[in-house]
Parts: structure tokens; sequence; C-alpha cells
């Protein structure tokens, strides 16, 4: 998910000039309706269209992504003032013409869009408050959320920009200088915190210098940025492909090299001795103000650092309790902690190349496609395909991921999986790590909802964290019914990740608002799972580079999860657990409580 992440994360792009478009054709139409003899549904979904349509036009990314080629010749402007303040004026018109549109007059279905879109409105405006965004604003990048490594997947031919024709490679050289000028945009943001007292950690800094230096040790040739000159298309001629390769390797090396370089200079050369050592928000100048409203953006509900802490140690020591059983069934004599030390050091569960580690998860994919129509109704039509992380992203990267394809298909989804360190993965966690990155979760959820071309815009293409990791984290459970963890060994990689994002809950809340160390944080992982110190790292690093978005997939999962039960117990015979589903993934990503008044909804027509 890190690219949807990002698009996310940077929210909005600043308006650029518009494509180029062909001489409008001039036909007889009649006068158009006035808003007020519209109907309520008309000029809500006609407010959806123009509020997307708008979006678009500053987020050129958001579009290319969709498989939108219009606006594929700009990234567009990710870090500027101006980018946050034109976002933050177009959400107050959004929400303005919004609340000129009678709710009670809306159908059920109009309702619940309404509410999402006035209530995502509403949470974007709240992070674009001065409070909130001069804290925000001058923290551009950082290892886990940054253009810097982003953009390197886009533009290899692999990732979200396409390399057909002539012009998507004229697109391609045109992106690059929007690549240069939003670095050296942040690089303008991060002097500006530094000024305010607001900066980034030492952790953070070292970890992005790690990273630009892997990139730029490589050859042009030898780099991502390359990829598409070593693939062209047969319907491009012999001279433009002449042309486009020379075009490409002076666009790396003058535009693209020289940028990282700046970047990468100025963190090594001034910012890393003026970053934080400490590495909770709660040692950042106005971060615990910062902690807790992200917090709660990230659940999309009215929790505190303190309650979301209270819970994860609620959740260890449930999940402790089953890890003992697994230890009792394959009967490993000794203390738990020694178990896990045994589960992740054993080499009969390290797979012996990356070949078997895609191999396998191909494998599980064939198993879990067998099953899926016991437990869904709708199934994608975008295809999946399976990969591993390419090398410069792989250290700093969580053990898998999954990017969203194109609603058309002509993209697959791709589950990226890691294969760093090979010894440090694990055959006991492929199937777990298979259902919540791709099938039935975010491919799924992602995918169902891109396609579902009765949702607006901004339902099929937006979402929140708590909703779609939540959903990902709850398709982990599903391999129970589908037996998937009949073997202990599975069952106990299942109860691993689990254990993570329980421990997520505990930790994200400990360092960022408890002030716990790293090392204190990294230890708690290794004390209370079978996680590797590799892992375990990457985890806890992660938490310190974007504080609160860990807490949201247990938060998510025990509310579907909780949602699933009261449909059962309110239903009886009439539950199907196809339909509930459905229900779940049939509006895009919703904000919990919104959720909860679907299903609530829901059940009431079934018992009617």
């Amino acid at each position: 998910m890190k690219l949807a992440r990002l698009i996310l994360s940077t929210s909005a792009l600043l308006a650029a000039a518009p494509a180029t478009a062909a001489p409008p054709v001039v036909v007889a139409q009649s006068a158009p309706v006035p808003a007020a003899q519209q109907s309520a549904h008309d000029r809500l979904f006609q407010l959806f269209k123009d509020s997307d349509e708008a979006s678009l036009k500053r987020n050129p990314l958001q579009a290319l992504f969709r498989g939108d080629y219009r606006y594929a010749d700009r990234l567009g402007d990710l870090f500027s003032d101006a980018h946050f303040q034109g976002e933050k004026a177009a959400a107050e018109r959004d929400l303005a013409a919004l609340h000129q549109i009678p709710r009670a007059e809306l159908g059920a279905d109009d309702k619940l869009a309404y509410d999402v879109f006035e209530y995502q409105t509403k949470d974007t405006l709240r992070g674009l408050q001065p409070d909130i965004l001069q804290l925000t604003e001058v923290l551009p990048m950082n290892h886990f959320f940054g253009l810097h490594t982003a953009y390197p997947t886009i533009s290899s031919g692999q990732g979200g920009a396409p390399y057909a024709t002539v012009r998507d490679y004229e697109n391609s050289l045109k992106r690059n200088a929007d690549f240069a000028a939003n670095v050296d945009e942040a690089i303008r943001q991060w002097k500006r915190g530094e000024a305010a007292g607001v900066v980034d950690t030492k952790l953070t800094v070292r970890n992005m210098i790690e990273q630009l230096d892997s990139q730029l040790k490589l050859k042009p040739e030898d780099s991502p940025y390359w990829g598409p000159v070593k693939t062209f298309q047969k319907s491009i001629g012999a001279a433009d492909q002449a042309r486009l390769t020379s075009a490409f390797r002076q666009s790396i090396t003058g535009t693209i090299y020289p940028a990282l370089t700046r970047m990468r200079d100025f963190l090594k050369n001034d910012y890393l001795g003026r970053a934080r050592d400490s590495v909770g928000l709660m040692g950042m100048k106005g971060g615990d103000a910062l902690y807790r409203y992200q917090v709660q953006s990230t659940t999309t509900l009215p929790m505190t650092p303190d309650q979301i802490h209270a819970l994860g140690l609620s959740e260890v020591a449930r999940i402790t309790r089953d890890f003992e059983k697994v230890q009792a069934e394959v009967g490993f004599k000794g203390s738990l902690r020694a178990f896990f030390d045994y589960m992740r050091t054993s080499p009969k569960f390290a797979p012996a190349t990356r070949s078997q580690l895609q191999q396998d998860f191909y494998r599980i994919k064939r198993a879990v496609d067998a099953k899926v129509p016991q437990y869904f109704s709708v199934l994608p039509k975008t295809p999946l395909v399976i990969r591993p992380y390419p090398p410069y992203r792989e250290k700093f990267e969580a053990g898998g991921s999954y990017d969203s394809g194109t609603p058309d298909g002509s993209r697959p989804g791709t589950f990226y999986f890691n294969a760093y360190d090979l010894p440090s993965r694990f055959t006991w966690e492929e199937t777990t790590l298979f259902l919540h990155e791709g099938e039935p979760g975010h491919h799924f959820q992602i995918s169902l909802a891109q396609e579902n071309k009765a949702l607006p815009n901004f339902m099929r293409f937006g979402g929140n964290t708590a909703y779609v990791e939540g959903w990902a984290l709850y398709a982990e459970t599903l391999g129970y019914p589908m037996g998937f963890y009949a073997d202990p060994i599975q069952r106990f990689g299942t109860l691993n990740d689990e254990m993570l994002r329980a421990m997520r809950l505990v930790v994200d809340t400990g360092l960022h608002a408890k002030g716990w160390t790293r090392d204190q944080a990294i230890k708690y992982m290794l004390d209370n799972s079978g996680e590797s110190k590799t892992d375990a790292t990457a985890e806890v690093e992660r938490y310190i580079a974007i504080p609160s978005q860990a807490t949201a997939y247990k938060v998510g999962a025990l509310t579907i999860q909780r949602l699933r039960d009261k449909a059962k117990a309110a239903l009886g015979d009439k539950f199907d657990i196809r339909e509930f589903h459905a229900q779940v993934l049939g509006s895009g990503a919703l904000p919990l409580t919104i959720l909860e008044e679907k299903i609530d909804l829901w059940i009431a027509a079934k018992k009617a």
C-alpha cells in the first residue's frame, strides 16, 4: 500500500495548467437546469463530480494511479504553502456546497455518501488548520513516506506510469523536472522547520541519507529510472528510441541525480546536525497535540493514546495465551521466549531462495482462490501479480505491501514481498501475509471499490487507514474457517502477525506518548513475538517515522469482527457471511462510525 498511502499522505497537489484539448465542438444545448430545481441527488453527485475533477487537476499523481493519463506530464506541487492553502480553500468550498444540499431529501445510499464526504472533508480541514499544519508542513518526507523512494517505482516501468507510446516517455521526462522541483521545495520546508524548532529525528534522517546513497551509487543504466529504456514497445521506431534513450540518460544524470544529491547533501551536512535525538513526537515542539490529532484521524474514532495503549496491552495478553497453546501443541519444551527464539532461528523455517519465496506465494494464491467463493459473492476482476521489492527499497520496507491496479485491469494489483536478509524471512508467515496484502485483503477491498462505478469517485478511490488496514487484518482471520491454520506452525504465523498489530498499539503510543526509546520498543517486540530482529527494527523505525498509522490496523479489525458478531447474533439463520462481506466492501473505505451505521441498517432491514 505504500504508493497509495503516499498519495493520501501528500493529499493534494497544486493546480497546474490544464491539459491541451482539441478545439470544442459547438452544439445546440438546452439551458442548464437551475440548481434550485435539481433534485438533491443530482446536486449531490454533481458536487462529487466537480470536486473530484478539481482534485485530479491539483493532484495529477492521483490521476496517474487511477489510470487517468490526462495530466500524466506532471507530478504537481506536493509541498509548497500554495499547495496546502489551495487544498484548504477547496475543502472549505466543498463543505459549504455540501451543506446547501438537503440531506433529508436523499435516499439511504445517498445519505451514506453525503456523510462520508462530510466526514472526510472535515478531517482534511482539521489537518490544514494552522496549529496542525505548522507541525506537518515542515516534515515533508521521511524514510517510509518519501517521494525519493516512491518516485523510482513510479518511473520504473513497473509502477503507476505507463510506457507504451512516445508521448508516455516524453511525459516521464517532464515529470522528472517536477520531481526535482519538489525535492527543492521539500528542502525549503525542512529549513523552515529548522528555524521554527520543528525537526525530524536523527534516526529518520540517517535512514533517508542511506536510502539516497543507495540510489546514487547506481549507474544510470542500473537505476530504476532506466527501466523503461530497456522495454521499448515495438511500435516506437528506432529513431525515437535513440532520441529518448539519450534524453533519459540526460534527465537522470542532469536532473534526477543532482536533485537526489542536493537532498542527500542538505540532510547530511545541515539538517542531521539540527535534528532531534528523541524518537517520539512528545520530544518535538507541539508533538503531544499533533499525536492526539493523528490518533483520532487515523483510527476515525474518538480514542486517546492512553486508551489505545491499554487496548494493546489487553490484546497482547490474550494472544500470548494462544501462543502458549500452539507451543504445547507442537510439544516445545521451555519458556515461551525460548519458543519464539526457536521459531525465528530454526533453519527449517527459512526460505532457501527468493524464487522459492515467490513460488510459495503463488501456491498459496491458488489455494485461497479455491476457497474464496464460499466467503465472497463478488470477486474483483483486476488481476494480482506477486513480486519482490526491488533492491533499492527492500531494506527499509515491511514484510510485504500492496500497490493497486487500475480500475479497468490494464495494470494489475501488485503484492510486493520482502526478500531482504532472507534468513530473517519465515515460511510460517507466508499464508497470513498473502491473505493481508493479496487476497482477500488489500487486493479485494481496493479493487472492488475501484471497479464499482456506482460509487462516486471519492469513495471508489479514497479511504482511511482504519478501514483499509483493518479489513486486511480481518482478512487474515478468515484463514481459520478456510482451514489454512489447522497446522499449528501456520497458526503460529497468523498469531505472530496478529500480535504484531497488537504490539503496535503499545509501541506506537509508548514511543510518542510515554517516552519509550527505540531499543526499548524493539526489545518489547522481540520479547512478545516471533518477529526477527530485522523486522522488529524496521517496524519500530516505521512507527517513529509515521506516528499513529500503525494503531489503525487492530482498531479497524476489531471493529469489523465486532460488527460481524453483532450481525450473527441478531440475524441467526438469516446471517450469510458472503452477504456481510458484500455490505462491508460495497461502499468503499468508510470511517468506522459510518460503517457501523451501515451494518446496523442492514441488520434492521434483514430482520424486517
